[in-house]
């Protein structure tokens, strides 16, 4: 059974709910998803977290990093990128890439942003950068996805985005299905 990364960093819940869905979209296709997420950083880089969060998802370790079969990564937008949290991590990855840890692997980036111009297609291209480098094969979201069309709220092509406004609380119903089709088009692919 394939093993997928759903790696995420989410501040409100936005980011973490299309993870959720992504990850259901996932083992829906027969993959096994796991949820992980990276610790927030403080002004002292130096200083460490404690391993294990007091509560929600684990932190990431390079172990999952190279234990899985792709990838699904996600950050809320900051200024039309991705967060520090999330950069920094990946950074931290340079030995994952000289190894070639992830060479052929696939890949798909997903985002939330408070206003629906908050810089969501920047903030994917910018987390599908360090991923092409790590020799990825990045997937996009394509408009056979109907509601690529129709909706109102989040959804590109170049990955699934959530519009959370002032106070996010769910989903809307297209940002959902669009999740849980990009976490069945990973799937298939990985299984490929």
């Amino acid at each position: 059974m394939a093993k997928l990364l759903v790696l995420f960093h989410s501040r409100h819940g936005a980011t973490q709910a299309l993870a959720e869905a992504i990850a259901q979209g996932i083992e829906a296709s027969g993959c096994e998803a796991v949820l992980r997420r990276v610790p927030e950083v403080s002004n002292g880089l130096d200083t460490q977290r404690e391993p294990i969060p007091d509560t929600g998802y684990l932190y990431v370790t390079k172990k999952d990093i190279m234990q899985c079969d792709g990838l699904a990564m996600g950050s809320p937008t900051h200024f039309g990128n991705m967060a520090a949290p999330l950069k920094y991590f990946i950074d931290s990855l340079t030995d994952v890439w000289v190894k070639g840890g992830l060479v052929d692997k696939p890949a798909c980036v997903f985002t939330s942003s408070s206003s629906m111009h908050g810089g969501q297609e920047s903030t994917l291209l910018s987390m599908m950068l360090p991923l092409i480098h790590h020799g990825m094969c990045i997937l996009g979201l394509p408009y056979s996805e109907a509601k690529l069309h129709e909706t109102k709220t989040g959804g590109t092509p170049y990955g699934v985005s959530c519009v959370s406004g002032d106070g996010f609380e769910r989903l809307s119903d297209d940002e959902h299905i669009l999740a849980v089709a990009m976490g069945r088009r990973l799937a298939a692919f990985a299984q490929k």
